[in-house]
């Protein structure tokens, strides 16, 4: 369109009005140091994360960026598409209210963005490009395309505001105990987080602030140009305009406030994009490209340790540019803190503070300038004060910290912007081990599975004792041919609890007629737990030795009790050559029973069920044991963490073999009493270890006599159809 832009009467609006050249000479002189400065702090950010190792995500970030439109908004696998980032899915999952506003937020900002972009184009580009080429001037700012600028950013504006509003209600009024900064470990000479929080306000009030003295300006200008009647497409200004010239506001005062409004705006919103690259409002920038390349199947496969002279994290080398990038995506939303069963339970950890520290300490080494988004303590401890030469497992983040980790994958599967704590933690563990730097108990575990395969010390011949209580011989899949290989695992073999579980399958499976066999002797723990716990080269070792066990063997798919193992087997073997299918035996009994290959009938309990964190959260394994609860007869009654939110019973990444004496409350006995209040006749597992746990859980709660723990294996074998008794079957006959 070519036209006088500012012609009289004209539907369009001075960029400059009042200003002058010499304060347009100032601006653009202010405007310029503000880009440098922007830039000069997002290259020192980028510098920092180039000292870290590679991280083979380009392949991630592919899937991400090519995801079709259909699938961009809901998860895909284990990584975020363009269209989930879009829509704020992480931010909305498991907090709706939280997720609406952010997204206006979120949608409010690059609306107002895009719009200042479109602007500089119009005034800085196109007008002055055309005056050296003609004498009139081109712009594209009037007429329609303002007026339909004008609406969608005054729109989009206010509702920034009101998602603003909302956090900051949330934050000062609400105050969820997610937002509370407190520490789960207590430094012995104290700490404050008060830079943190002044952090959070000061993020809030400056773009609040940018917001709101926007619409003053636009205000004042409407004022001051006596109300032209296009100007009610700007809905906001022109209410706002109304309001001020009902209280008396003259046009002469709209243009000497709208001139005074103009600087204020300008220097507060020039002054936000130069506190970005130095803030938590970097977040905005980089939570994105976090997402972008998140995997949250590297817990499930860990990562390979480093390639150095060391074993574990000891320098800021090791790390992988996406865990740096990790450090700095955290907005500290709590959500991980809130979920943790070591936070919970008492124990030294909190997946927040753990990478606060981090971060604190990274930045330490790198010179960063991060304001007010630190901690800072009494004494001379802490990552602040640690130097380069400090242990990071051990002096950074306390060893009874790392070891405190159930390894759960709660925090991974909560974190709204793709932060993976697990493997950090596990490479951290790898030092401690390193350095023998761990509890006595883990310590006699792991010289148990060394020379034994187990973690009870016992010989590999007793692994199939369990059988001889048997009517029926299970044939070894090393000498004969057999559907399905049963990887028992090391609980539901030795432990003398579980052994009459172990014996229950066999006898419903043997009775449904599937061919089923075992290694025997051969099987050794899979190391699932023995890898979390950072004993890498155990780990080889045991993976080794079974990978091998199973070559020999003759199967077509694999079956096991243990969640711990299956993970292993589905996830982590592929790497080393073994790639089978692999089921729980759930879902195998599941599919029998409502095939009719088992026929049972219906037991009328009320019970509830417990998801194991290996089986729902790490491997999605959610609908099979309820189905078969269902098929069964059972009214299942939901605790309020189930599925993938599921509570941890804090056995995993080997805690089970570590002294839980200290914690205030196990997570066992608190998944207990959460049970507790649904009034059910059972606790229902699916793991030997829960039934390790929540059968002691019962026990220290002191709630024997009103809930009972069962695996779900001994529910079908109560419910087998039985043949009728002889008398029983002449009466019906006569």
């Amino acid at each position: 369109m070519v036209s006088d832009a500012l012609a009289a009467g004209e539907e369009t609006r001075p960029v400059f009005q009042g200003i002058g050249v010499v304060g347009e000479a100032v601006f653009y002189v202010l405007a310029t140091v503000t880009i440098v400065v922007f830039f000069w702090g997002f290259y020192r950010r980028v510098r920092k994360y180039r000292q870290g190792r590679p991280a083979g995500r380009m392949s991630t970030l592919w899937k991400a960026l090519f995801t079709s439109p259909a699938q961009g908004v809901r998860r895909r696998g284990d990584n975020w598409s363009v269209g989930a980032v879009a829509a704020n899915t992480s931010v909305g999952r498991r907090d709706r209210a939280v997720g609406i506003a952010h997204f206006f937020i979120f949608w409010g900002f690059i609306t107002l963005f895009i719009g200042t972009v479109i602007l500089t184009i119009d005034y800085d580009i196109v007008r002055k490009a055309s005056k050296l080429f003609s004498d009139r001037e081109v712009s594209f700012f009037n007429g329609p395309f303002y007026i339909g600028y004008s609406v969608i950013l005054d729109t989009m504006g206010l509702t920034a505001v009101l998602g603003l509003a909302y956090m900051a209600v949330r934050r000062g009024l609400l105050r969820p105990r997610k937002l509370d900064y407190q520490r789960a470990e207590k430094p012995e000479g104290g700490y404050s987080r008060s830079r943190i929080v002044a952090g959070d306000w000061v993020f809030i009030g400056l773009f609040a602030a940018i917001l709101v003295t926007g619409y003053l300006l636009e205000a004042f200008r409407i004022v001051g140009a006596r109300f032209p009647s296009f100007e009610v497409w700007s809905p906001i200004g022109w209410i706002m305009a109304r309001l001020f010239s009902g209280l008396g506001m003259s046009p002469e005062a709209g243009n000497s406030a709208h001139l005074a409004q103009w600087w204020v705006h300008a220097v507060l919103a020039l002054g936000f994009v130069v506190y970005i690259p130095f803030s938590k409002a970097m977040h905005m920038l980089l939570d994105a490209a976090n997402l972008l390349v998140h995997e949250r199947s590297t817990a499930r496969e860990l990562p390979a340790p480093a390639e150095t002279d060391h074993v574990g994290y000891r320098e800021l080398s090791d790390f992988t540019w996406k865990e740096l990038l990790d450090l700095d995506a955290c907005t500290k939303c709590g959500r991980c803190h809130e979920v943790c069963p070591a936070r919970t339970a008492g124990a030294p950890l909190s997946p927040r503070d753990l990478i606060l520290d981090l971060r604190q300490w990274v930045d330490t080494q790198t010179g960063g300038m991060t304001l007010l988004d630190r901690e800072t303590r009494g004494d001379a401890s802490g990552p602040l004060t640690a130097g380069a030469d400090a242990r990071i497992a051990g002096d950074v983040v306390p060893s009874q910290t790392l070891w405190a980790c159930t390894t759960c994958m709660h925090c991974v599967e909560v974190c709204p912007v793709g932060i993976e704590h697990v493997p950090t933690i596990v490479q951290l563990r790898r030092g401690l081990v390193d350095e023998g730097e761990m509890d006595p108990t883990l310590q006699q575990a792991l010289k148990n599975l060394s020379t034994q395969g187990n973690s009870f010390g016992k010989s590999a011949r007793m692994r199939a004792r369990w059988t001889k209580g048997l009517d029926f011989k299970i044939p070894d899949a090393r000498k004969e041919p057999v559907r399905y290989l049963w990887f028992v695992g090391d609980f539901a073999s030795f432990d003398d609890r579980l052994q009459d579980n172990s014996r229950a399958l066999a006898e419903i499976l043997h009775g449904a007629g599937v061919n089923f066999g075992l290694l025997y002797d051969g099987e050794r723990n899979a190391g699932n737990d023995v890898r979390r716990t950072g004993e890498e080269g155990l780990f080889e070792m045991l993976a080794e030795h079974n990978v091998s066990a199973l070559e020999q063997a003759n199967f077509e798919e694999i079956f096991t009790t243990d969640p711990h193992s299956l993970n292993t087997l589905r996830n982590e073997y592929p790497a080393r050559g073994a790639r089978y299918k692999v089921w729980h035996y759930t879902e195998l009994l599941a599919d029998l029973v409502e095939s009719g290959a088992i026929e049972v009938e219906p037991l009328n309990y009320r019970v509830t069920y417990h998801d194991p964190c290996y089986l729902a959260r790490y491997n999605g394994v959610v609908d099979a044991p309820r189905r078969l609860l269902r098929a069964l007869g059972c009214e299942l009654v939901e605790m309020p963490r189930n599925g993938a939110n599921t509570f941890c019973c804090g056995a995993g990444g080997g805690r089970i073999w570590m002294d839980d004496s200290a914690l205030a409350e196990r997570p066992s006995e608190n998944r207990i009493r959460e049970a507790i209040e649904l009034g059910v006749d059972y606790f229902v597992v699916s793991c030997p270890k829960d039934v390790t746990m929540y059968s002691d859980a019962v026990k220290t709660t002191r709630n024997e006599d009103r809930l009972a723990v069962r695996d779900v294996t001994l529910l079908v074998r109560e419910a087998l159809r039985r043949p009728a008794a002889p008398d029983v079957l002449e009466a019906a006959t006569s």
